[in-house]
Parts: C-alpha cells; sequence; structure tokens
C-alpha cells in the first residue's frame, strides 16, 4: 500500500512538472513571436510598393512583391560600399582592441604590481562617463589634428581596447586555475610566453564572446561616423541608410530592404559563434 502511495505521488508530482514546463515553453513561444513581429514588419515593408507601407488595415502580405527595392538598394544605394567601410572601420579595432583589452586584462587578473585595484577600479570609473560628456572635446582634438572627414576616430581609439572589454575578459582570466600558470613558469614561460601560449587558447568562448560584442557596435555605430565622416564615399552602411530619410519625406521601403541586408552578417556571425557565446556569457564570473 505504502509503494502504491509512493507511486501515485511520484506520478502527480512528474505531471506537475510536466505542466509547469508546458507552460513555460508556452510563455518562451509567445514572448519569441511578440520579439519576431518587428523582424516580420521589415521584411514585409521592404517588399511593399512605394506609398502602401501606411495603408489602414495593414498588410502584412503585400499585394506585389517588390523585388527591386532590393535590386536599387544593392545596385544604386551604394549599400556595397557602405558595407565594405564598415568592414574596414571596424576590422583593426575587433582584431587588435580584443588584443590590447585581453592584455590589460591578463595583467589584472593574473600578475602583482603596486596600485592594481586603484588602477582598475579608474578604468571602471571611465565607463560611467556618458559619450556625450566628452564628445565636443573629442571632436575638437579630432578637428585640430586633421582627423575629420577620415576614418582615423573610428579606427584609432578602438585598436587600444575598450575598459567594458577589459572587465569582461579579467573576470573570465581569474577563473582559470594558477597551477597552470605555475607549471608554466616551472617551464621556463616568462609572463608574455604563458599570456599567449595557455591564457589566450583557453579564453576563446571569451574573447569570441567580447568579438561579437566589439563587432556589433562598431558595425550598428551610427553617431560617431556621423560625427567625423562628411564625403559620401566613405559613408558606413549606417549612414548610407540613413540616407533614405530626408527632411520631408522617408523612403521606408528601400530603408527596410536595406536594414534587412544588413541583418544578414550579424544573423551569420551569431549563427556560428554562439556556442563559443554562450559558453563565454555562462563561465565569465565563475571562479575557477
Amino acid at each position: 500500500m505504502s509503494n502504491l502511495a509512493i507511486s501515485v505521488r511520484q506520478k502527480k508530482k512528474r505531471s506537475q512538472e510536466q505542466i509547469r514546463k508546458t507552460i513555460a515553453y508556452l510563455f518562451l513561444i509567445i514572448g519569441s513571436f511578440v520579439m519576431a513581429i518587428p523582424f516580420l514588419w521589415m521584411l514585409s515593408t521592404s517588399l511593399k510598393e512605394q506609398g502602401v507601407v501606411f495603408d489602414m488595415p495593414p498588410k502584412w502580405i503585400p499585394e506585389h512583391f517588390e523585388w527591386s527595392n532590393y535590386v536599387f538598394v544593392l545596385t544604386e544605394a551604394n549599400v556595397l560600399k557602405g558595407f565594405m567601410n564598415t568592414m574596414l572601420v571596424i576590422s583593426l579595432p575587433c582584431v587588435i582592441g580584443l588584443f590590447t583589452s585581453a592584455l590589460a586584462a591578463n595583467a589584472f587578473a593574473r600578475l602583482s604590481f603596486p596600485a592594481k585595484n586603484v588602477l582598475f577600479m579608474m578604468l571602471l570609473a571611465t565607463m560611467m562617463i556618458p559619450g556625450v560628456v566628452t564628445m565636443i572635446p573629442t571632436f575638437i582634438l579630432y578637428k585640430n589634428i586633421g582627423w575629420v572627414d577620415s576614418w582615423m576616430p573610428l579606427i584609432i581609439p578602438g585598436m587600444f581596447g575598450a575598459a567594458a572589454a577589459v572587465f569582461f575578459l579579467r573576470q573570465f582570466f581569474m577563473t582559470i586555475p594558477m597551477e597552470l600558470e605555475d607549471a608554466a613558469k616551472m617551464d621556463g614561460l616568462n609572463p608574455f610566453q604563458i599570456f599567449i601560449r595557455i591564457m589566450l587558447p583557453l579564453s576563446k568562448p571569451a574573447l569570441v564572446t567580447q568579438g561579437i560584442f566589439g563587432f556589433l557596435a562598431g558595425y550598428n555605430d551610427f553617431l560617431g561616423p556621423l560625427i567625423y565622416i562628411n564625403s559620401p564615399e566613405k559613408f558606413t552602411l549606417q549612414l548610407v541608410l540613413a540616407s533614405f530619410q530626408g527632411f520631408y519625406n522617408a523612403q521606408w521601403t528601400y530603408i527596410m530592404a536595406g536594414a534587412v541586408l544588413a541583418l544578414i552578417p550579424t544573423i551569420l556571425l551569431f549563427f556560428f559563434a554562439q556556442r563559443y557565446f554562450v559558453e563565454g556569457i555562462t563561465m565569465t564570473g565563475m571562479k575557477g
């Protein structure tokens, strides 16, 4: 009798657990659909004719699919040129800036030197300064050295790393056991060799994750290019898309077609790097 009661309780518990999982999945599905609505509307608008975007009631499926919107964006609107300019602007900050950030993070996580904690707190304090506070002084500085209307203000500062990247990578470096470093020292490696041969290979998830963050920050940056770039042939992708919107009207079908094309690289990047991204986010902050 007691075994029967235990079996009934176990079945009831499994049934309750299944109901909770079903409710959770239902909420996730509904939330996913709600989050997908803007992207579906963007795709729908990109295939509509000019002048029917704001028809009421709104039509999710266009009567005629205007693929010519994509043809115009690709051939006449310099979207490909803007994409290539964007890749040129963000490539060096993503690669060299990630390396310099990792160097600084390794120093704060693994080395001992005077005033280390004070310097780290000062570094974190720079993250609390709004960008609008330094915008005008920075523009004046770059104007005086002749960098306005060039890519230099968008490339050079990013090559020296970022405080957020240093903080993120430092947290990951602290999870790596000290025994590995001690063994490397016994083998005769110096701190830089330990960093190159041990820390970087073991930190691939964190590096990929921070690389994705850096890529998205540079890829989606609109304010920086808007401030420093004046020549249309130097426009980044975001400026090219913004050029479809004027003072009195906006070509929404072209804007949305360009936005759909601009979204493809970010989706592919996350798709192929998803495993490292999730692992890097999960492991960062876990003390090993």
